[in-house]
């Protein structure tokens, strides 16, 4: 395999919000046993109670800058699951060394990109699930990917692309099933290095991939180093993790 391609793209929100819909428990302020609340205090409504009538707590804040500038698609709700599915990569202690190379010089471009964090491969955008969807879901996941076999990927899928399409396909059925988006026409499978927010599209394309992908193609063993087992697909949904093995 030669050493994989590489690209600059604008997300549309799929892989910034992970954990957008995290379930998150209303504050629990109030007083000490035998205290009274002073009058100005709002004292919090009870999880049961609030169960009995979704929809009407208080939504959290949304604030962007504890997520790194990055804002929701959707808005955070309580009961929604943002959901996700996708093939881990393991990265490599030869991996990080050469995103060590390359990342330096991405900056010098685009100053503000950020290292990723965790590596992975898409296969679905990011959905919403209610919490009593979540089981089924991942069932229904389980039972479209259970023949699969191992594949191999790099920065940009350059081998393998087929067998991504087809696990895609029986992703996409699932969305189908509970009404959900489906995967982006025509994708082009990639693991992200490092993310920025705003579309710095333009800064990247052109003089500075060439220059990263010279990096790449010139590192030690990069094609030995940019090839890797897909052992499972992976469904993240809000703080809970479902791993499918592939055989």
């Amino acid at each position: 395999m030669s050493a994989a391609p590489l690209v600059g793209y604008s997300s549309s929100g799929s892989e910034d919000e992970a954990e957008a819909g995290a379930r998150v428990r209303p504050g629990t302020r109030g007083c000490s046993r035998g205290q009274s609340p002073l009058p100005s205090q709002k004292l919090p409504v009870p999880d049961s109670v609030l169960d009995m009538f979704p929809g009407t707590e208080e939504r959290p804040a949304d604030d962007s800058a504890k997520h790194g500038g990055r804002v929701r698609t959707f808005p955070h709700e309580r009961g929604n699951w943002a959901t996700h599915v996708y093939v881990p990569y393991e990265a490599r202690e030869e991996f990080l060394d050469l995103l060590d190379v390359l990342l330096p010089h991405a900056q010098t471009y685009v100053p503000r990109l950020v290292r990723m964090e965790a590596f992975h491969l898409s296969l679905s955008q990011s959905v919403v699930l209610r919490h009593h969807w979540i089981l089924p879901f991942v069932q229904a996941l389980k039972d479209r990917v259970a023949s699969f076999q191992r594949t191999f990927v790099g920065l940009e899928v350059t081998l393998g692309h087929t067998q991504f399409l087809d696990l895609v396909s029986e992703v996409d059925r699932v969305m189908e099933e509970f009404d959900l988006t489906t995967f982006y026409q025509d994708p082009s499978f990639h693991i992200s290095l490092a993310w920025c927010v705003g579309d710095a599209h333009l800064q990247l394309e052109g003089q500075c991939l060439r220059e990263l992908q010279e990096i790449v193609s010139e590192f030690e063993d990069s094609e030995t180093l940019l090839r890797a087992h897909a052992e499972q697909i992976r469904c993240k949904s809000g703080n809970k993790f479902f791993s499918m093995p592939l055989k």
